[in-house]
């Protein structure tokens, strides 16, 4: 893998992590046209995510460090015989949310990750999956405005976004597409959905990352990619801080129907392509 090539892979998935069009779809896509076998640069599609992640942190370092500060508060609470007080304050209640949407992910993740894994045998399950997801945004772009924020959100709700969370495994549907349609569906104000779904990513990515890295370890690390790895991941953390702020910008203004026609384009290219050849 040349530098050019991790570069390229490293702006595509900091953009497509955070912008509603799939970033392990067309990650999996350049991999195929760029001829780079999944199994000989595993180290590096983490690293990448890791990357992606110091973009997460960036931009929401404060309500991360809050909510640390709160997960102290719980144990302490828990250790005085005081219970979880799950509504104590906004912020708790928010890390219970962010828990509880991550539960429904990990079991879709932990039992069907076969099923997902083989899904990146053939572009046209990734083509499909992205008509599906530019379908997805399209109609989400019509659910009526809410106001519903952290305090009027019940945790059915955070069960509903994580599994849209889990689907959104399969190469070609957006996490951040899928979790936001689930979002909204749940009446969830646009602005706090954009710092939900981005906060959700967090315990996903994080996840995905711990199991993968086993595997990392078993095919090995060629020296000659060390540099390319560094040049991708910075310029994933880079670019996943750029489209985090635009994301925020074009939920909250309902501009998503932009991403709705390339998804479609795209993704039917995609399918084209794979018919005829």
């Amino acid at each position: 893998m040349s530098y050019f090539e991790a570069v390229i892979l490293g702006l595509v998935q900091g953009l497509a992590e955070f912008l509603p069009i799939s970033s392990s779809g067309h990650l999996a896509l350049l991999q195929h046209f760029f001829g780079i076998k999944g199994d000989t640069v595993l180290l590096f599609t983490i690293m990448l995510h890791v990357g992606t992640l110091v973009s997460v942190f960036i931009v929401y370092w404060k309500d991360i460090s809050e909510l640390i500060l709160e997960l102290f508060a719980v144990i302490a609470d828990i250790f005085r015989g005081r219970g979880l007080r799950v509504n104590a304050n906004e912020t708790r209640r928010l890390g219970f949310m962010i828990i509880v949407a991550t539960i429904p992910t990990g079991i879709i993740g932990f039992l069907f990750n076969d099923f997902f894994e083989s899904l990146y045998t053939t572009i046209m399950a990734i083509g499909i999956c992205l008509l599906i997801t530019g379908t997805a945004l399209f109609v989400a772009e019509r659910f009526p405005s809410s106001d519903r924020l952290v305090g009027e959100m019940k945790f059915r709700h955070a069960v509903l976004v994580g599994i849209f969370q889990g689907i959104a495994i399969c190469p070609g549907i957006s996490r951040s597409g899928s979790t936001l349609v689930g979002s909204l569906f749940c009446g969830i104000k646009r602005d706090f959905a954009a710092k939900f779904i981005f906060l959700i990513s967090i315990p996903s990515i994080l996840g995905s990352v711990v199991l993968e890295v086993p595997h990392a370890m078993d095919a090995g690390l060629d020296s000659s990619l060390i540099g390319p790895i560094a040049a991708g991941v910075a310029v994933a953390a880079l670019s996943g801080l750029a489209a985090i702020k635009v994301m925020i910008r074009l939920i909250s203004n309902k501009k998503l129907i932009v991403f709705s026609a390339y998804t479609w384009i795209v993704g039917a290219a995609v399918v084209i392509y794979s018919c005829i050849h």
